[in-house]
């Protein structure tokens, strides 16, 4: 992933402002530390921070045509990039190896109809100058992994800002929104238009498809697959919990299957940028002696992957929550438990020379995992939940896991949301993903990939590789990062709340914070750290809190433990 940076319609001197974006953009250069570049074109410029990861020696952008009358920044990855490159019905010269540069292609050829085609994790910006008003076509992917704001200046409202990050527009703008996932912008019209529009989108629409765990088996790998097209040396986050450790046992076997291809002439890699790496990278953090730690050590032997551990003091992550809440641009009390422990563990990770790692971001919203959805009501009320919980991702985990990971230049890819795998996924019917105290959350995909579970389809290739998983981690109990890193980690963000907001503080919390008051002394607490960085009354706009369903009867506290399911739950 990269930084973008773009201004649209700029009401002065482009050229005057020039160094004025360079410094924004510049806002942005954690994101992409490897180069930078700048256009300015018409009275419009675009920006780009480049974290390079496939087509690393030619693929530099902003990106243009062969005459320059298309102009291209792109954060993100194009899995498909080569099936669309053969889609294409004009000879095209490819200036780079970039996935990115079949954008700017395909866009000559269908307009806006590029963004449905496209099957990858992206925000771009693109400068059409062949009309004699320049158009601007921006997108952001279907769920909204990848960060994107859009910005305006109220007395100059014909000009338009992008941004990967809020940071680089909320000096220069006094109206700023996220731009919603699934949409692109065309400044045509000055609108937003709907390009993803799944049948599962409809949380009132209910699936009605029994599962096959064969088929959600073979989704999932597929998606693993496409994520590991890189030039770069890549690793898998591992928590210790199914979510992680699956997305690492498939990335072992794919990682063994490329390297078994890459060495016959029988087949070739359908990946620009795919290579092989002699063994993969997992990583874990925690305090010491944690859960996630000690279940983490166990899968890393089980899969044989190269294992590296990082403990970190609680007065180390306390001094980190000021930086953590500047790189998320949100002040959600659930999101900071757990993007603290992935800060720090993105910066050891970096050190090491890894730029990309997988991560497993969207299995509790798809299947229903976290402790609260023993709570529904009914197996409708379950799916609806299900559904507005993928809806939301960008407002929660996808930010947690794009802006922890990209404040130190590392890039983090998340299976589980491939847009393939959640057709499959978001169309099972709600009966068969229902948890109960008799069945486990998330049971489904634990028996996709049970090797001892007869329905689970298996071939006898698959059989011959042994089980993905030992037994009692497939079947671990739902342990939400900022709980399995160390259960006084929480407890302790709390206590030092405690003593930073007095009582008289939270009894006039509704005076000093009218909008979206918060109901705590952590929430107070991260809430003038927000403000600290985040003055302008438009870097509200964004945020949104992640809080359980409280009318389903469970606790209003995002940890897993305020849950009465969990073994270790509050007393």
């Amino acid at each position: 992933m990269c930084g973008i940076f773009g201004v649209y319609n700029y009401y002065g001197d482009p050229h005057a402002f020039r160094q004025r974006a360079l410094d924004l953009s510049k806002r942005l250069r954690h994101r992409g530390p490897d180069w930078s570049g700048c256009v300015v074109a018409d009275n419009n410029i675009v920006c780009h921070e480049r974290l390079a990861i496939v087509g690393i020696d030619t693929g530099a952008q902003p990106l243009t045509n062969e005459d320059e009358s298309i102009i291209l920044t792109v954060n993100g990855e194009i899995y498909n990039h080569r099936a669309l490159e053969r889609e294409l019905k004009n000879p095209s010269k490819f200036m780079t190896h970039s996935d990115c540069e079949v954008i700017l292609h395909l866009y000559k050829e269908i307009g806006s109809e590029v963004c449905g085609k496209l099957d990858g994790m992206f925000s771009w910006a693109l400068l059409d100058r062949r009309a004699e008003k320049s158009r601007l076509l921006a997108a952001r992917d279907p769920i909204g992994i990848t960060t994107l704001y859009i910005g305006r200046i109220s007395a100059h409202p014909e000009t338009v800002f992008i941004a990967s990050e809020l940071k680089s527009l909320n000096d220069e703008c006094d109206q700023i929104e996220e731009f919603p996932p699934g949409h692109y912008f065309d400044s045509t019209d000055g609108q937003f238009h709907r390009y993803f529009k799944p049948d599962w989108w409809d949380p009132e629409r209910i699936a009605t498809a029994p599962v096959d765990y064969a088929h959600l088996r073979q989704s999932l790998v597929a998606a693993v697959r496409k994520r590991l097209m890189a030039e770069v040396p890549y690793g898998v986050l591992l928590s210790g919990g199914l979510d992680s450790s699956l997305i690492s046992s498939i990335a072992v076997r794919e990682a063994a299957r490329i390297s078994a291809v890459a060495q016959s002439d029988t087949e070739d890699v359908d990946s620009r940028g795919t290579r092989y790496f002699p063994r993969i990278h997992s990583f874990s953090i925690g305090l010491p002696g944690a859960p996630d730690l000690i279940a983490a050590r166990k899968v890393a032997r089980f899969l044989k992957t190269a294992h590296h551990e990082y403990t970190y003091t609680i007065q180390e992550g306390l001094d980190a929550v000021a930086d953590v809440i500047y790189h998320l641009e949100t002040y959600d009390v659930t999101t900071i438990r757990a993007s603290t422990p992935m800060y720090l563990m993105s910066r050891k990770i970096k050190a090491t020379g890894v730029k990309m790692v997988l991560s497993g971001e969207g299995s509790d919203e798809v299947f229903g995992g976290y402790l609260y959805f023993h709570y529904a009501p009914t197996a409708s009320e379950f799916h609806k939940e299900t559904v507005k919980r993928v809806q939301n991702l960008h407002t929660s985990d996808c930010l947690r896991a794009n802006k922890s990971t990209m404040a130190w230049g590392l890039e983090a890819r998340v299976p589980f949301l491939d847009k393939e795998f959640l057709q499959v996924a978001m169309n099972v019917r709600p009966e068969d993903k229902l948890c109960s105290k008799d069945v486990m959350e998330k049971a489904i995909i634990r028996r996709a990939f049970d090797v001892e579970f007869a329905d689970a389809g298996f071939t006898p290739e698959e059989l011959a590789q042994g089980p993905y998983l030992p037994q009692d981690v497939l079947w671990r109990q739902k342990e939400q990062f900022s709980d399995g890193v160390g259960y006084s980690w929480i407890d302790s963000l709390k206590d030092w709340a405690a003593s930073r907001v007095s009582d008289d503080q939270m009894a006039s919390a509704s005076q000093r914070f009218p909008h979206d008051t918060p109901e705590t002394k952590e929430a107070y607490l991260y809430r003038q750290i927000f403000e600290q960085h985040f003055p302008q009354p438009a870097c509200l706009q964004s945020v949104v809190r992640w809080i359980p369903r409280t009318d389903w009867g469970c606790s209003s506290d995002p940890s897993g433990r305020a849950q009465k399911i969990h073994e270790q739950a509050y007393e």
